[in-house]
Parts: structure tokens; C-alpha cells; sequence
């Protein structure tokens, strides 16, 4: 008969080999609508908003909080990374040089963009894997403009829906608390 701590120990083995799913947040990195490597490393002891994000969407207007709040708060250290993806109702340009212009000269973006990205189903980017695992599947974007807020030490702090405006109370409070 196998003993409860073999199957212990097995099951810790099995949960402690690495994978994207279990990643470090600062393990993760992106690559950028330029072409470069954005590393989250870089952003250790800063606190981060992530942003799936598209151009066409009804919620695209957040664009202008989110660097109405980086202009504001960037000197503080605060990183945003916006993540442009065409999963959801074909509303991200199929071009990272049209997302760029667009973002640029619609909201005059300053913060970094990540080129198009999966952010759901099997080939999604390894971050949602990590958001996955830190909060579970309802934290996972159903729709564009899922903002996660994450701390100083790479933690998930808390995430907000499409229907959260950056420039809420209830986002503003939850910002606070990791600046």
C-alpha cells in the first residue's frame, strides 16, 4: 500500500515543477508594439496596472484615464502596460503599426503597448495563466479593458472589469494601496 506521505511528497513534486502557469510575475515579459522585449523584471518595487485593451471598443475612452492617471502618477514610480488584443468581437486593428498611430494620436498614449496578443483560450500570453492562478477564472478577461492591479512585490492586488473606470473611487482606493 502507498503511504499518505509518498503521495505527499509526489503531489509536492509534481506542483513545484515550473511552468508558465506558475510563474514569478517578474518571470513574464511582453513584446512590445515596437518589437522590443518589455521585461517585468525592469518593474520590481513599482506598482503596475495591466490592461487588455482595442481600439474599437466601446470601453477605448479608458485609454484617456489610464494616462490621465500614468501623467499623474508615473514619477511615484506607477507602470502601465496596455496589452492590445483582437479576442473579443474583432475590435483590435490586425496591424501593431495601425494600434501604435492609433493610440498615439487618439489618446496620446506614453505608457508602454505590447504588440496584438492572445489573452484568452489555449494560446493566451503567459500572464492570464498567472492571473489565472492567483485569483481563479472569473479574474480572466471576458471582455477588453480587464485591469489588473498589481503590487510592489509582483503580487496580484486586485483586478477590475470593463464596466470599472480607472477613474473611479472604487479603482482610485484600490490604485492607493499599491502606490
Amino acid at each position: 500500500m502507498i503511504s499518505k506521505s509518498f503521495l505527499i511528497m509526489i503531489f509536492t513534486f509534481f506542483m513545484s515543477i515550473t511552468s508558465p502557469a506558475n510563474s514569478d510575475f517578474f518571470d513574464l515579459s511582453f513584446e512590445s508594439i515596437d518589437g522590443n522585449i518589455i521585461s517585468l523584471k525592469e518593474f520590481k518595487n513599482k506598482p503596475i496596472i495591466v490592461v487588455n485593451s482595442a481600439s474599437f471598443c466601446g470601453f477605448t475612452y479608458q485609454y484617456e484615464q489610464l494616462e490621465n492617471l500614468y501623467q499623474k502618477f508615473n514619477k511615484k514610480g506607477l507602470v502601465i502596460i496596455a496589452i492590445p488584443s483582437n479576442d473579443f468581437g474583432g475590435q483590435e486593428f490586425k496591424n501593431n503599426k495601425k494600434v501604435k498611430e492609433f493610440c498615439e494620436v487618439n489618446f496620446n498614449i506614453s505608457f508602454p503597448i505590447t504588440t496584438i496578443t492572445k489573452v484568452k483560450g489555449k494560446n493566451r500570453h503567459p500572464f492570464f495563466n498567472w492571473v489565472e492562478k492567483e485569483a481563479g477564472y472569473l479574474s480572466l478577461p471576458k471582455w477588453n479593458f480587464y485591469k489588473y492591479l498589481i503590487s510592489k512585490n509582483g503580487k496580484l492586488s486586485s483586478w477590475f472589469s470593463s464596466v470599472t473606470k480607472p477613474s473611479s473611487e472604487k479603482f482610485l482606493n484600490e490604485l492607493k494601496k499599491i502606490m
